[in-house]
């Protein structure tokens, strides 16, 4: 950064390209789209959102953090203020959110508000990324507000509360687990798309990668390796059978982050893309002509995405989805093989007096 005469920091420390008029369509993820599709349609989901936008104590949320946290500015975490402005001029963004830090040793960031968004980063996060790394988390946040997910955010707080205070009434958290869990869903897409958002306003990827290790393994920097890290993530998606299949899925289910290896595979994979370099050469779609979009054009963009992973995973649930699509002769048998990975049993079965391939765990 170069600095005033009073030192302090005035401009980023290198030119950064900037995206006038982006629209986040540009770098949504599409299971984010078709995930919150999928919320909006969830039955009670309507009148929940309609009920709880009006009853939500917002101005009290604000009142909390003006009170309770320290407001970044021009004179309080001045080195923050400037890339929270630098994030809001790449992305265009007219309005800059306020940020606040609070004290919590949990390195932690959100974007929420109904009305308007508010950013809060953690003590703990602060001091464990440096500039650039920081940089590629404010546009991280900074892309949640331009996406409109601050709202959705708040709510998924809310009701996440709410269940635990109504887990005593026989079913009276059911319906709200259903919507929590439908927000848990969309919101874990959502970090993949503000992630992307991060390294459009950081253009660094390397601080990016070395950001999530961080929150992954602290800061250890000089004991980890980028590419070992992404070794993990497809180690994580290609290794075990059916069992750990499902198991990924129940671990994934009570998180609202995706997990720290598959964000960083994501990121990278986006990052060579030839989207990627279309937005980074100037062509993306702009925000004026986001009421032109087509809804059922967001679908088949959902739905190709959805067939490309299927169709490329190297998870072993999936393998069995593409042998069920392409009518697989013998399912049972290949089932039965995934699971217990011995193989077949003399005779076509799995055989009742050997342990080999069981799992009474």
């Amino acid at each position: 950064m170069t600095e005033s005469p009073d030192g302090s920091a005035t401009v980023p420390s290198r030119d950064r390209r900037r995206f006038p008029g982006i629209s986040s369509r540009s770098y949504e993820h599409p299971a984010d789209r078709s995930a919150l599709v999928a919320l909006r349609k969830l039955s009670g989901f309507d009148t929940v959102f309609k009920t709880l936008s009006g009853l939500l104590p917002e101005r009290s949320l604000r009142l909390l953090f003006l009170s309770d946290s320290v407001r970044v500015g021009d004179r309080q975490f001045t080195h923050l203020n400037d890339m929270l402005r630098d994030a809001c001029y790449i992305l265009d963004l007219e309005k800059v959110p306020p940020m606040y830090v609070n004290q919590d040793p949990q390195p932690n960031a959100m974007c929420i508000g109904l009305d308007e968004p508010i950013i809060v980063v953690t003590t703990g996060l602060v001091e464990l990324l440096d500039e650039e790394e920081m940089r590629a988390v404010i546009g991280h946040e900074v892309g949640h507000a331009l996406s409109g997910h601050a709202v959705y955010r708040t709510i998924l707080l809310f009701l996440t509360n709410l269940a635990t205070k109504v887990a005593w009434i026989p079913l009276g958290n059911v319906a709200i687990m259903a919507i929590v869990a439908a927000l848990r869903e969309w919101f874990r897409k959502s970090e993949l798309s503000a992630d992307r958002a991060g390294l459009l306003v950081g253009q660094d990827l390397q601080a990016s990668m070395r950001g999530l290790m961080k929150l992954a393994g602290g800061n250890h920097l000089h004991e980890m390796n980028v590419d070992a890290f992404l070794e993990q993530a497809d180690e994580y998606e290609s290794g075990g059978d059916l069992r750990d299949s499902v198991l990924k899925i129940l671990n994934l289910l009570p998180r609202s982050h995706p997990f720290t290896t598959v964000r960083a595979a994501e990121l990278k994979k986006w990052a060579a893309s030839r989207d990627h370099q279309r937005i980074m050469d100037g062509h993306y779609p702009r925000r004026d002509e986001d009421g032109d979009t087509s809804v059922s054009d967001s679908f088949r963009d959902s739905a190709a995405h959805y067939a490309d992973s299927v169709r490329n995973s190297k998870d072993p649930l999936m393998g069995l989805v593409r042998d069920i699509a392409g009518g697989a002769g013998d399912l049972g048998g290949k089932l039965r093989d995934t699971v217990f990975r011995g193989g077949p049993r003399p005779g076509g079965t799995n055989g009742s007096g050997g342990a080999e391939g069981r799992d009474d765990a």
